[in-house]
């Protein structure tokens, strides 16, 4: 495992889905400014996924036909950029268009991106694979936290430090491009040295994606409505929000590192069932809490559960497509996550007509189906 590069690359991915894990953070404050609903402001989730979700598999195609190493430098600008001018945008459908810039920068990154993971991480695939997505885990827990701070010290318009911030690692990454590049093009390993099945495994694929669309539904939900829940339903703070939306994330990165170190142990599959069935009595038990310091204390179990099972999903899609790796990243980092930011404006305008908890009852359900469907899995 080339941990210098896998580092460097796992920043790259930190420093592109900060500006995911920043936007469920800047809700409260776009629904103060801009007079949102429930229904409006998760809609702008959908504006960050939906153009997303339609081109990750194209720019997976791409990656596996041949390699662009600077797709991943503009996506990690694009990523900020469109986050770092939401604080300038005073219309509605224009915030909705700039937020859409930044999921298209984000999903410029993540095919190549766990391509280059896929080829560093050696002969540890799951291990590699899960610190690539620590990375983006930890974007995630930071988003909240360092949007939260900035714009209650200098107001709305710093949301353009996260712009700067991207810029940064954009500039960074440049110099690097010729050894990614020659990684990217170097023969591929033999397939029988981590893929036992040289054919494309449709129908597994096509479980996998599934499971994944849930266990993406249930994590844009959380990342939308966690903050909103704090706020509006247990009367905190917005930093309150952002906290217990990054104590979610924490978790998630611990689940990310511990799931992933087991899936190359216990088998991927295995981890797989293992996260859902954590998952599972710990969100039905979640929205019948009324008290938030039991509410927060819950979020470490769903936190790990949700994220335990990531990285073991993209190194089994890349298993089950063998000759077409970067569609199988493009789909499961990609089109299958990006949906689950496509129901967040359905739960959206369930909140606003049955009220906030109604939402997480919702999602709550999810794991019903994804847990049996784990188990529709060919053993690996």
């Amino acid at each position: 495992m080339n941990y210098k590069y896998l580092f460097l690359l796992t920043m790259g991915h930190l420093f592109t889905d900060l500006n995911q894990g920043a936007l469920p953070a800047l809700l409260p404050f776009m629904i103060t400014v801009h007079g949102l609903n429930y229904a409006q402001a998760a809609g702008l989730i959908f504006a960050a996924n939906f153009l997303s979700s339609l081109v990750q598999p194209l720019f997976g195609i791409m990656a596996d036909k041949h390699a662009r190493v600077w797709m991943m430098i503009v996506g990690i600008f694009l990523a900020g950029l469109g986050i770092g001018l939401s604080g300038y945008i005073p219309n509605y459908i224009i915030l909705f268009c700039i937020i859409s810039i930044s999921g298209l920068g984000v999903a410029m990154f993540h095919p190549e991106g766990a391509l280059l993971a896929n080829k560093l991480a050696g002969s540890k695939k799951a291990s590699g694979l899960s610190l690539f997505a620590l990375g983006g885990n930890g974007g995630y827990a930071l988003g909240p936290i360092l949007a939260t701070i900035a714009i209650l010290h200098f107001g709305f318009h710093a949301t353009i430090i996260l712009f700067i911030l991207s810029l940064f690692m954009a500039i960074l990454f440049t110099p690097h491009i010729p050894f990614f590049d020659k990684i990217l093009k170097s023969p591929k390993e033999t397939k029988t040295a981590w893929a036992r099945n040289t054919k494309n495994q449709i129908g597994a694929f096509l479980i996998l994606t599934g499971i994944v669309f849930c266990r993406s539904s249930i994590f844009f939900g959380l990342n939308t409505f966690i903050p909103l829940l704090w706020i509006n339903y247990y009367h905190a703070s917005q930093t309150e929000g952002s906290t217990a939306l990054a104590i979610f994330f924490l978790m998630g990165a611990i689940g990310t590192i511990i799931g992933g170190n087991l899936a190359d142990r216990l088998g991927y599959v295995n981890i797989v069932r293992l996260g859902f069935i954590i998952l599972l009595p710990a969100l039905l038990l979640f929205p019948f809490i009324d008290n938030k310091v039991l509410a927060m204390a819950l979020l470490v179990p769903i936190g790990f559960g949700v994220y335990m099972a990531f990285s073991p999903m993209v190194v089994l899609g890349q298993k089950y497509l063998p000759n077409s790796m970067g569609l199988a990243s493009g789909v499961t980092i990609g089109l299958a996550v990006s949906v689950g930011g496509i129901i967040a404006p359905l739960l959206g305008m369930i909140a606003d007509s049955y009220g906030l908890i109604s939402a997480f009852y919702v999602i709550a359900i999810i794991p019903l189906i994804a847990s049996p469907l784990s188990f529709c899995l060919p053993k690996d």
